[in-house]
C-alpha cells in the first residue's frame, strides 16, 4: 500500500476515546489543513481585492463559503478515514500546513499595497514613489450637490476647490490636489482604499445645498483607516461671497486643530483673506479654472473669457489675474497663439496679481512660468522657489519648476520636483505626463511608459499624454507602427493644436512617408500661418529632406525672434558652411552663446553641449583647432550623462564627437551601437548632410549601418500600412 505505514492502519476495538477516533479517521489533520488553507486563501484574496479594487462583498461571500465548507470537509474526512482510504501521511500533512501558513503569511505581510501607492482604477503602471513626507495628510473628496440642481454643480465644485486650496496653504499639512481627488467623485470605494491610492490618512467629505439666498455646507473629517469621525460641522448662512470665504477659513482652522497642525501667523493671514466680495466674480473664476483644466485649445479659449469676466466684475480679484496669466501662458503650446503676445499679456496679468497680493503663491508660480518661457531662467527659478516656500502643497509650482529644470539639463532636480508634484496630485493626468517626461530624460523608459499610460487611464481625452507616449514609442523603443496611432489620436483629440500634426510629420519623415509629411506641413502652414511651432518643424523637415534653402528661410524667421535656438542655428550654419562664409557662422554663435567663445575654459552643461558640438566644424574651418578640441572634450563629459534614446536623448552626439576628432573607428562602433539600440531621430540628415560626420560618410561600415536603418524603416512602413484602420491603441504595459 503505497504511501502508508503500519501505524497508519486503523484498528477496531473498545475503549478508544473520541479524540483518538478523530485522529485515527484523520478528521483532526484535515480540519487543521482546511483552517490553514482557508486562512491563506483569505489573505491572498485580501491582497488581490485591494490591488484590483474588488468590492468588500466578495470577501464576505468567500468567508461565508469557507465556513459552510468546514463541516462538509470534516464529514468527508470522517467517512474516508473510516473506509481506510485516507492517503495523506502525517509528515506530508505537516509540510502542507507549513507551506500554506508560510504562503499566507508572506502574502499578508509583503503583498499588501503600500499606503503610498497611487494607482487609479484601470491605470497601468507602478505606484508613485514613496514619499518621506511625515506631515499629517488629508484628501478633500468632491462634495455632494444636495440641491439636486445640475446648474449648481460648478458652484459646489467651487466650494470644494476653495476649501482644498485653503488647507493647502497650511505648510504643516500634506494636502492632495483637486485633480486627484476628482477621480473619486461618486465613488463607492471604501475610505481605506481611497486613502491608500492617494497616500493620506485623513479624508474630508461633505455636501453643499444652495437654495435661493441661503447656502448650507456640511463637512466631516474621517480617519480613513478606522472610520472614526474626528470632526464634523454644519454651516447655514446667507449666500454671500464673504460668508463663503468665512466658512472656508473656519473649516481650515478646525481641521488644522483636529490634526494638530499649527498655522504660522502668515498662514493664518492668508487663510483668513477674502479674495473677492463679488459672488459673480468668484463663480466666473471657478468656471475658468474648470475650462483650463481640460488642456485643449477650445477649453483654454473659454477659460480666458471666464477669467476676464471675473476681472471685469472685480478688478481687485488677484486669483482671477493668475488664472488669466496661466491660460495665456498655456495657449501657445496648445492652440498656436503667438508666443510673444501671449507672454506679454500673461506678464501684465501676473504682475497685477502680485501687486494685489504679494504673498499669493499662484502668482509667483505664474511669473516663474512666464520668465521660463522667455529664457530668463535665473529669475524664473527665484519665482518658483518663492511660490513653493509660500505653499509647499502647490503641485503646479513643482510641476512647472520641474519642466524648466529638465530643459536646463538639471535632470535629477527636475525628477525630484516632478515626483513631489505627483505625490501632491497623484491622479493628475498632466502631472503624471510631466513625471513621465522627466523619467524619460534620465533613461527610465519603462517607468515613463507606465506614467504615460496611467495619464491616459486617468483622462483619455488629454492629447498631450497620447503625444508623449507616441514619441517615446518611436524614439526610445523604435516602434513607429505603434507610435503613429497614438499621435493620430492626439491630433483627433485636439484638432486646433499644432504640435501633434507637426510631430506626426516628423515621424512620417523618419519612416520615409514623404507624401504624408509634405501634406501635413502644407496643411499646418495654411491653418496656422506664422505660428512658431509650424516654422520650427517646417524648418526641421526641410532640413532633413535636404532642401536647405527652404529650411534656411524658416530658420531665419525664427532666429529673428529666438536668436539662440540650437536647431535653427545649425540650419543656418549649414548654409554658411555651404557658402564658405565661416565668419558669419562664428559671429552668429558668438552672439547667441558667448560663453562658448569666451576665454577658456568655457562653461558647458546640458543647455549648450549640443550647440558646442555644432560649433566645432565652424571653428575647425577657421583654424581654431585648440578651442574646437576643448569644446569636444567638455561636451563629451556632459553627453555621457545623457541617455542615447528618446526625443531628449543625445542620439549620436558621441558619434559626432569621435568623427570630428578624426577617430573614425570609434565613431563607427558608436554609430553601430546607436543603430542596434534603435536610434532613428533625424537619421536621414545624419546620413546625407551632417557636416560633423563628413570624415566617416564614405566608409563602407557607415553605408552598411544606414542601409540597415533604411531596411528597418521599410519594414515598419509595411507594418504600419498593414495595421487595420481604427485598431485599438496598445495600452497594455510595454516592455
Amino acid at each position: 500500500m503505497r504511501g502508508r505505514s503500519v501505524t497508519d492502519t486503523p484498528t477496531e476495538g473498545g475503549g478508544e476515546g473520541t479524540w483518538a477516533k478523530l485522529r485515527r479517521r484523520k478528521v483532526v489533520q484535515w480540519g487543521i489543513a482546511y483552517a490553514a488553507g482557508a486562512w491563506g486563501l483569505l489573505q491572498g484574496l485580501e491582497y488581490v481585492s485591494e490591488a484590483f479594487h474588488w468590492p468588500e462583498q466578495l470577501r464576505q461571500v468567500a468567508i461565508l463559503a469557507l465556513l459552510i465548507g468546514l463541516p462538509i470537509v470534516l464529514v468527508l474526512a470522517w467517512y474516508h478515514g473510516d473506509r481506510g482510504e485516507q492517503r495523506v501521511g502525517a509528515a506530508e500533512l505537516t509540510i502542507i500546513v507549513l507551506l500554506v501558513l508560510l504562503g499566507g503569511g508572506f502574502l499578508w505581510q509583503f503583498g499588501r499595497p503600500s499606503e503610498k501607492a497611487v494607482v487609479p482604477t484601470g491605470a497601468a503602471g507602478p505606484a508613485a514613489a514613496a514619499t518621506t513626507d511625515t506631515r499629517p495628510s488629508i484628501a478633500v473628496l468632491p462634495f455632494d450637490n444636495r440641491s439636486n440642481q445640475s446648474s449648481d454643480a460648478f458652484f459646489v465644485d467651487g466650494i470644494h476647490d476653495d476649501i482644498l486650496t485653503q488647507l493647502s496653504k497650511i505648510s504643516a499639512l500634506k494636502v492632495i490636489s483637486r485633480t486627484s481627488v476628482e477621480q473619486f467623485r461618486d465613488t463607492r470605494l471604501p475610505m481605506k482604499n481611497i486613502a491608500e491610492q492617494l497616500g493620506v490618512t485623513k479624508i474630508l467629505e461633505g455636501g453643499v445645498q444652495r437654495a435661493g439666498d441661503r447656502v448650507r455646507i456640511n463637512v466631516q473629517l474621517v480617519d480613513a483607516y478606522t472610520d472614526a469621525h474626528l470632526w464634523a460641522e454644519s454651516y447655514d448662512r446667507e449666500l454671500t461671497a464673504a460668508n463663503i470665504f468665512a466658512i472656508q477659513s473656519e473649516v481650515a482652522a478646525a481641521i488644522s486643530e483636529a490634526l494638530k497642525a499649527t498655522l504660522t501667523p502668515d498662514e493664518k493671514t492668508r487663510v483668513d483673506a477674502v479674495p473677492t466680495q463679488s459672488l459673480e466674480a468668484w463663480e466666473a473664476y471657478q468656471l475658468g479654472k474648470q475650462r483650463m483644466a481640460r488642456r485643449t485649445s477650445a477649453g483654454l479659449t473659454e477659460a480666458e473669457k471666464f477669467f476676464r469676466d471675473a476681472i471685469d466684475l472685480d478688478p481687485a480679484f488677484a486669483l482671477a489675474y493668475v488664472g488669466l496669466a496661466d491660460t495665456l501662458v498655456l495657449q501657445p503650446g496648445y492652440s498656436g497663439a503667438p508666443l510673444e503676445t501671449s507672454l506679454a499679456k500673461a506678464g501684465r496679468a501676473a504682475s497685477k496679481a502680485s501687486e494685489l497680493n504679494p504673498d499669493l503663491a499662484e502668482a509667483w508660480a505664474s511669473s516663474g512660468m512666464i520668465y521660463s518661457n522667455e529664457g530668463q531662467f535665473g529669475r524664473a527659478e527665484t519665482m518658483f522657489r518663492r511660490a513653493i516656500s509660500l505653499n509647499p502643497n502647490y503641485a503646479t509650482a513643482h510641476q512647472w519648476f520641474s519642466d524648466m529644470l529638465g530643459s536646463l539639463g538639471r535632470r535629477e532636480e527636475a525628477l525630484s520636483h516632478a515626483q513631489r508634484a505627483a505625490e501632491l496630485d497623484p491622479l493628475s493626468a498632466i502631472i503624471n505626463t510631466n513625471l513621465g517626461e522627466q523619467l524619460a530624460s534620465t533613461g527610465r523608459f519603462d517607468e515613463a511608459d507606465a506614467r504615460y499610460r496611467k495619464a491616459i487611464a486617468i483622462d483619455p481625452s488629454m492629447p498631450v499624454s497620447h503625444l508623449a507616449i507616441g514619441l517615446l514609442m518611436a524614439y526610445a523603443r523604435n516602434r513607429f507602427a505603434d507610435a503613429v496611432p497614438f499621435i493620430e489620436q492626439a491630433v483627433e483629440l485636439d484638432p486646433e493644436g499644432p504640435n501633434p500634426p507637426l510631430w506626426l510629420a516628423i515621424l512620417y519623415l523618419d519612416l520615409g512617408r514623404e507624401a504624408q509629411t509634405a501634406g501635413l506641413i502644407e496643411a499646418a502652414r495654411k491653418h496656422w500661418p506664422g505660428d512658431v511651432a509650424v516654422d520650427y518643424l517646417s524648418a526641421i523637415v526641410e532640413w532633413n529632406r535636404g532642401d536647405l534653402g527652404a529650411a534656411e528661410r524658416h530658420a531665419g524667421t525664427l532666429l529673428e525672434r529666438y536668436p539662440s535656438n540650437p536647431e535653427m542655428l545649425a540650419i543656418v550654419r549649414d548654409a554658411d558652411l555651404q557658402a564658405f562664409d565661416y565668419q558669419a557662422a562664428r559671429s552668429r554663435y558668438a552672439e547667441a552663446y558667448p560663453e562658448l567663445l569666451a576665454p577658456p575654459p568655457p562653461r558647458i552643461d546640458g543647455t549648450n553641449c549640443f550647440v558646442a558640438i555644432n560649433l566645432v566644424p565652424v571653428l575647425q574651418k577657421m583654424g581654431e583647432i585648440e578651442r574646437a578640441g576643448m569644446l569636444l572634450d567638455l561636451s563629451e563629459q556632459v553627453v555621457r550623462t545623457i541617455p542615447r534614446l528618446g526625443v531628449g536623448g543625445h542620439g549620436i552626439a558621441d558619434v559626432r564627437i569621435f568623427a570630428l576628432r578624426g577617430q573614425r573607428k570609434e565613431a563607427l562602433v558608436a554609430l553601430r551601437d546607436a543603430e542596434k539600440a534603435g536610434w532613428r531621430l533625424w537619421w536621414r540628415y545624419a546620413r546625407d548632410f551632417d557636416p560633423s560626420l563628413a570624415s566617416i560618410r564614405n566608409e563602407p561600415e557607415f553605408k552598411s549601418i544606414f542601409a540597415d536603418i533604411e531596411r528597418d524603416m521599410a519594414r515598419q512602413r509595411a507594418e504600419l500600412a498593414a495595421r487595420p484602420k481604427g485598431a485599438a491603441l496598445e495600452l497594455v504595459p510595454s516592455r
